[in-house]
């Protein structure tokens, strides 16, 4: 079989599997929430409403129909692509909802993944160019305390030293009430400031940005520390690095230009992982600095019982993360001939 027909079916087989995989997700996001102790009608009208009046609301709702019967009108639903509309906040569709507050969770998981790369990668060539030695132990260490520290434990940590004791960051919002919020077509404060020239509006939204960020990068960083540090290791030692240092080349330009490039390969597949991470990671982010990102909205319609909104949002963000997933295998088929067989 040659390489590139064996690609095609690698790529094939990948995208056959899609939507099965997505199918499963949406039948547990389905089952879970209608398992889950609750009902939206009581959080909505509260315990001590009228029970006519609930009967009534659920009738208009459709959660008095039978399960079976909510759940093909839900697949319904999702194969014309419609995630319905939120029950708490009437007339808004999910698709709205996601609209709004998707662009600020894109925006903290892009700056996220920058600062977890950018830490990850640094602290990992240092403990590996160092091998037993006390950066090589506390590269170790970071990336051992990185992987089990809670997310929101770290980020009220943060929020104490730093803008509560130090008062050099803000908490709680996105973007200052008293200024104009960045105006533009892709959401993103910082790309929208840039867009339309503004750097008051360009710093101003780093700043609000920089807190969250950092928090969820350092804890996220762990993971390509840990594998940087084990490929560059295990590539030093080589018999082509041993060759250039027999030349005479610079420790740190074999460690730059030769040692890393191979070491970060497994890096790819890494990025499609913390994409997951990014996603799940944010909710515990957001909810902490009550930034106004979609899992912050996820959060608020889970503990509303708003079914349409919980359930869409899931849908959307698992979509992205089996997607993204598919697209790392397919990079690493290409690079790699070894995994398509």
């Amino acid at each position: 079989m040659s390489r590139s027909t064996a690609l095609r079916y690698y790529v094939l087989s990948r995208l056959l599997l899609a939507p099965l995989m997505i199918w499963v997700i949406t039948t547990l996001i389905f089952l879970l929430m209608r398992a889950t102790p609750g009902d939206p009608i009581d959080a909505l009208l509260g315990p001590r409403a009228p029970e006519a009046a609930k009967q009534v609301l659920r009738e208009r709702l459709g959660l008095d129909a039978p399960l079976i019967v909510q759940y093909f009108r839900y697949l319904g639903n999702l194969l014309r692509l419609d995630l319905g509309t939120s029950i708490a906040t009437q007339g808004q569709t999910v698709w709205q909802i996601i609209g709004n507050h998707f662009p600020a969770t894109v925006e903290l998981a892009i700056f996220s993944a920058i600062v977890a790369v950018g830490v990850g990668i640094s602290v990992g060539v240092l403990a590996a160019s160092k091998p037993n030695t006390s950066l090589d132990v506390g590269g170790r260490l970071f990336g051992i305390v990185t992987y089990a520290v809670p997310m929101y434990w770290f980020g009220m940590i943060l929020q104490l030293i730093f803008a509560v004791q130090l008062n050099w960051f803000p908490i709680g919002t996105r973007f200052p009430i008293s200024l104009q919020a960045p105006q533009g077509p892709t959401g993103l404060y910082v790309i929208d400031s840039l867009l339309s020239g503004s750097l008051n509006q360009f710093v101003t939204s780093l700043y609000y940005l920089t807190l969250p960020s950092l928090t969820l990068g350092l804890l996220i960083s762990g993971i390509f520390e840990r594998i940087v540090r084990v490929n560059l290791k295990q590539t030093l030692k080589s018999d082509y690095v041993e060759a250039a240092r027999a030349r005479g080349i610079p420790e740190r330009r074999i460690v730059l230009a030769h040692a890393l490039k191979n070491a970060l390969i497994p890096v790819i597949t890494i990025l499609g992982l913390t994409i997951a991470s990014l996603l799940s990671g944010a909710l515990l982010t957001e909810v902490t600095f009550s930034w106004p990102g979609l899992a912050n909205r996820l959060y608020v319609a889970i503990s509303q019982r708003d079914y349409p909104v919980v359930q869409g949002i899931m849908v959307f963000l698992s979509v992205i993360v089996v997607l993204s997933s598919i697209l790392i295998d397919i990079l690493n088929a290409y690079v790699d001939p070894r995994i398509r067989y």
